[in-house]
């Protein structure tokens, strides 16, 4: 029964006993994380050969011969290049490959583009007074947080099971020259799982935009994420871009950092030639090159982009039934009560869990009294203000699977606890 459709008598039943039933868990001293998306023990140690495949000065050198302990390779070694060109889609000649973290890329372009401009014809951000960032909603804290720290505006954009609302984006960008870019995770969103629709990236690709400076940063972190064995497809951005006519404007990342290593992986841009080549003419003097050893050791792990789909396949047998936990509980302690929907994704590394409105930051307080620990309330939106107060990021695949299986059924609890005191209040 629905809890909107029961009689006040037995909606305090109800809470009654959901009290009851959370004062147990309270009792118990829980210490349990679903917070952020870190790649469990069991992950990592998939991972082991990584540590031995380079372990003497002769193993240093990669197929061309190229030294991998001396300076040189801003770009990446060659045969980086070409494990990790196919995961983005691109041509060797359209990437780069970085050090340990996309974020750390995503931060250090925009703040590039902020001093220098997109490319040597524009003026830099910094010097066009207040700009502007399309964030659609809800969406990855960090993302926020670097707009945030850098004081560029951000504007909510709703999004649905296909994406970003396209027909609000291309009214703003046509209209705004201030709007100068548009975070996107298009493939398994976090948080809510969504892989972007042709048609979406087909408007991206195409759509009119008033600053001739504006770009997509299309950070592409889980596109080798899959839970199924029927995984989305996800179109080509640079190769619409290239064939509406704007090759220059998206900006791609992906990392290693849930593949391999989360704190020692490898991170890489994706771009049109014409962007590498002005990245790469500022990065000559922020540095002489990245950890080529370390990306000598994906080369030697993986072997080639089939070897790298094939290690994924060992990551989906660790993970699924980590989601299927979560989703089989929610499914059976809240289905009926018609308090909460939520995301059940193809791939990536969260359930995007929508409560009533006005109960997330209480079933967040209710879940961390009782022992687990949640991304706070709010933080999949710019400032960490969710206008509703009702998504919920859950992280599945951290804790072990006894362990989800108690935290899941715990916040379940809470979310009964807190809906029945909002409607109660009303």
């Amino acid at each position: 029964m629905k809890l909107t459709e029961m009689s006040r008598e037995q909606l305090l039943e109800f809470k009654n006993k959901v009290q009851e039933e959370y004062d147990g868990y309270k009792a118990q001293g829980l210490a349990l994380n679903m917070a952020r998306g870190k790649p469990a023990a069991e992950q990592l140690d998939l991972t082991e050969g990584l540590l031995t495949c380079v372990s003497k000065s002769s193993d240093c050198f990669d197929d061309e011969g190229v030294d991998c302990r001396n300076y040189g390779g801003l770009d990446g070694i060659p045969a980086a290049k070409k494990l990790f060109a196919p995961m983005l889609g691109v041509s060797e000649k359209e990437l780069i490959v970085f050090g340990n973290s996309s974020l750390n890329i995503m931060y250090d372009t925009i703040a590039k583009y902020l001093l220098f401009g997109v490319d040597e014809q524009s003026k830099p951000w910094r010097d066009q007074g207040k700009i502007k960032w399309l964030c659609p909603v809800p969406g990855y804290d960090r993302h926020f947080l670097i707009c945030q720290k850098f004081g560029i505006e951000m504007i909510n954009i709703p999004t649905d099971e296909n994406g970003p609302d396209m027909d609000m984006i291309e009214k703003l960008v046509a209209e705004d020259d201030s709007i100068k870019g548009i975070w996107c995770v298009p493939m398994y969103a976090n948080p809510t799982g969504v892989t972007y629709s042709d048609e979406v990236v087909k408007r991206f690709a195409n759509m009119k935009t008033k600053a001739s400076d504006f770009r997509i940063f299309w950070d592409n972190a889980y596109c080798v994420h899959h839970l199924t064995d029927t995984p989305d497809k996800l179109l080509n951005i640079l190769d619409e871009c290239k064939a509406a006519g704007n090759p220059d404007r998206v900006v791609m990342f992906a990392s290693t950092s849930k593949i391999s290593y989360a704190g020692a992986g490898v991170a890489v841009m994706g771009a049109s030639e014409a962007n590498i080549k002005y990245i790469l003419s500022l990065m000559t003097v922020q540095t002489i090159g990245h950890d080529k050893i370390n990306q000598l050791r994906h080369v030697k792990f993986f072997g080639d982009f089939e070897g790298l789909k094939e290690h994924m396949k060992k990551h989906k047998a660790l993970i699924a039934p980590r989601f299927e936990v979560v989703l089989d509980t929610l499914d059976k302690e809240l289905g009926e009560l018609g308090v909460a929907e939520w995301t059940k994704p193809n791939g990536g590394y969260f359930v995007s869990f929508n409560a009533m409105n006005g109960t997330a930051k209480r079933i967040v307080t209710l879940c961390k009294e009782a022992g687990v620990v949640l991304t706070g309330a709010g933080a999949t939106f710019p400032y960490g203000k969710d206008p509703d107060d009702k998504n919920i990021r859950v992280a599945p695949t951290y804790p072990p699977v006894e362990e989800l299986k108690i935290a899941a059924k715990l916040f379940t609890v809470c979310v009964k606890l807190a809906s029945a005191e909002k409607l109660l209040a009303e």
